[in-house]
């Protein structure tokens, strides 16, 4: 290990370290999506069991009403939470959410795909909810590649050889990496602010004072008071993301609540923290990515069937009506824009379901 990445290692345990110290321990369900309990060995070792024979019922699902259980499964070097809905043989749906949010950004999605027939899977990224590593001394990488091979490893533990690609922020920019270097795992892709993949490069140059306003948390988390701040103000800075992401969404405390209760994880601190510096460049690249991002920073094009989506009030949706990043879409296409804000699928469930089985039959 080279002194950057070894530097880099004892940063992301030392904030893991000080998350713990603030209390945020492993998150544990009890079997609901919404409600989880804590535990020590005894309650992790109890919810792996239930999630492994989760995992092996093959989801028998049909799973309607609330949306959950959880359950777990092994996954590259994850032990991936997720829930599963609708019958498992149906055409396989993976819906992914962004920061900071998690799997219920799809709560009300899920069901109206799982009742029209699909076979609908929704993990929690990595660091975040019942999603823990498989080993103490996993590295806990942040790369943008990082995320898309966990899905690909999650993809690959639930025999699914392809599926629908759909999600926002940190889910769009992992289904559009996949879609990019892998098109032959995706069926078809739907895209909340469009092309996402991140370029090093460019990402080093400003943007007009208004869009940098927008990013004010990445500077934040660029400092060792960010550090501090979302370890000890993790879910009271989330909220406040929200309001500011989706300012005409009138969202209850319990919908937050239900939310950020997937923030109480060893991992999310680092993880969350890793990814905005890496993004600025202030994390070093991992070299076990080095080819799989010499591709990305090419800006490779997506050629499957595609939906993008902007969010009408989402401040980071660009002008232009998606014309902005259509150039690196090359199939069937269509582009759609709702009145809405950042959250689109929490926001508008419905059309956002709609836009996914759109996107199938293109």
């Amino acid at each position: 290990m080279n002194p950057i990445n070894a530097g880099r290692r004892q940063f992301l345990q030392a904030t893991g370290g000080a998350a713990l110290a603030a209390g945020l321990g492993p998150l544990v369900t009890s079997g609901s999506a919404f409600g989880a309990t804590s535990g020590g060995a005894a309650g992790a070792a109890t919810g792996a069991a239930g999630g492994a024979a989760g995992a092996a019922s093959g989801g028998a699902a049909g799973d309607s009403g609330a949306f959950g259980p959880v359950r777990q499964i092994h996954a590259g070097v994850l032990n991936t939470g997720y829930v599963e809905m609708g019958p498992v043989r149906g055409t396989p749906v993976i819906l992914m959410h962004g920061f900071p949010y998690d799997i219920h950004s799809f709560e009300e999605v899920a069901p109206l795909l799982a009742a029209r027939g699909y076979r609908v899977i929704v993990p929690y990224f990595r660091g975040h909810g019942t999603t823990t590593f498989t080993s103490a001394s996993t590295p806990r990488n942040v790369d943008q590649a990082a995320f898309a091979l966990d899905i690909l490893a999650l993809m690959d533990a639930l025999h699914i050889r392809r599926a629908v690609l759909a999600g926002f922020d940190w889910g769009s920019r992992t289904g559009d990496i996949i879609v990019a270097l892998w098109p032959e795992r995706v069926k078809a892709l739907v895209s909340v602010t469009g092309y996402l993949i991140t370029n090093l490069a460019a990402n080093l140059n400003p943007l007009l004072p208004a869009a940098e306003n927008a990013w004010w948390y990445q500077y934040y988390f660029a400092t060792e008071r960010g550090v501090k701040g979302l370890t000890d103000n993790g879910p009271a800075l989330g909220q406040f993301i929200w309001k500011f992401n989706s300012p005409t969404w009138d969202f209850s405390q319990a919908t937050y609540d239900r939310t950020s209760a997937a923030f109480a994880n060893d991992d999310w601190v680092p993880i969350v923290i890793g990814n905005y510096r890496w993004r600025l460049s202030l994390a070093p690249a991992e070299p076990e990515y080095a080819a799989i991002e010499a591709k990305l920073q090419n800006a490779p094009t997506i050629g499957v069937p595609t939906i993008t989506i902007d969010g009408k009030f989402d401040p980071f949706t660009p002008a232009g009506d998606g014309s902005s990043y259509r150039v690196h879409f090359t199939g069937k296409y269509q582009h759609r824009t709702f009145a809405v804000g950042h959250n689109v699928p929490q926001e508008a469930p419905r059309e956002f379901a709609r836009a996914v089985i759109d996107a199938d039959r293109l």
